[in-house]
């Protein structure tokens, strides 16, 4: 009879029992679904599909944290399941859209840079993973892998709009060889790039703010693949750009424990201390 009880009362079986969130992992789901569809539309060659597909699980990618945190729904489960959906969307996904459209041309050097910027996306998911608790929430690590993917297929979408045939034009594919090693490489660099994450959207703010995002909002209406491969052009330096700031003020570039809310290093890493 004690044994029952004591089986009954497992935090094992507490565990095992819990359930997940629903809310917040449908949107997730959706992410993925997103990136699973670039896959199937690339395969199909219906390329400007595919680059739709992994702009909507952006999107999408940017509304799960929130939906968890206004429900107050954030688990482990979701973060993991957030990073795998991350890795199919923005890293295999980008990279196959990349090669069935420009990089198969190059010939080996293609899937070379197509993996290489797949591997990057995965090296830099897990060290995100890992470096949570240690990196200034205002900046991220390397290059985030949305905006990676946006660069990358944004190009794409450019180039279909323009009806740009990358078999016909052999810079083409080059230009999406040399673009798809800077993204991933930029993915696992120590370069600083901000993150928006201190902006309060909930404060009050200059009515000029406003008509901004505003023409923005236009801009993008107008012509989308123009526009959004823009921005996530500027972004794409813009790490560089704060990098070689901080070196020549003599400030520190590194964003591991910069920021006085963020707890030290030391003792989260005890292999590096012995």
């Amino acid at each position: 009879m004690a044994d029952n009880n004591e089986r009954a009362t497992s935090p094992l079986l507490k565990s095992t029992s819990k359930g997940i969130y629903m809310l917040p992992n449908l949107v997730t789901l959706a992410a993925l679904f997103g990136g699973f569809y670039a896959i199937v539309m690339a395969m199909n060659d219906r390329f400007g599909l595919a680059v739709i597909g992994i702009f909507c699980a952006m999107v999408l990618d940017g509304l799960d944290g929130r939906v968890a945190r206004m429900t107050n729904s954030q688990s482990a489960f979701g973060e993991q399941m957030d990073s795998l959906s991350d890795m199919v969307s923005f890293g295999v996904a980008p990279a196959l859209v990349a090669y069935a459209w420009a990089l198969k041309d190059v010939g080996r050097w293609g899937w070379m840079a197509a993996f290489v910027y797949c591997a990057c996306a995965a090296l830099r998911l897990a060290r995100f993973n890992v470096n949570t608790a240690v990196v200034d929430k205002r900046y991220f690590q390397g290059l985030p892998s949305p905006a990676a993917a946006a660069l990358l297929t944004g190009f794409i979408w450019i180039m279909i709009e323009w009806d740009v045939k990358p078999e016909e034009t052999r810079a083409v594919c080059w230009f999406v060889f040399a673009l798809a090693l800077y993204a991933g490489l930029t993915m696992v660099s120590n370069v600083p790039f901000y993150s928006f994450k201190d902006i309060g959207f909930r404060k009050s703010v200059p009515f000029a703010t406003v008509i901004l995002i505003v023409l923005i909002y236009a801009l993008i209406t107008i012509d989308p693949a123009t526009v959004l491969f823009g921005i996530f052009a500027l972004y794409g330096v813009s790490g560089y750009v704060v990098y070689a700031w901080r070196r020549v003020k003599g400030q520190r570039v590194s964003v591991i424990s910069t920021s006085i809310d963020e707890p030290e290093e030391s003792g989260l890493h005890p292999d590096r201390e012995r």
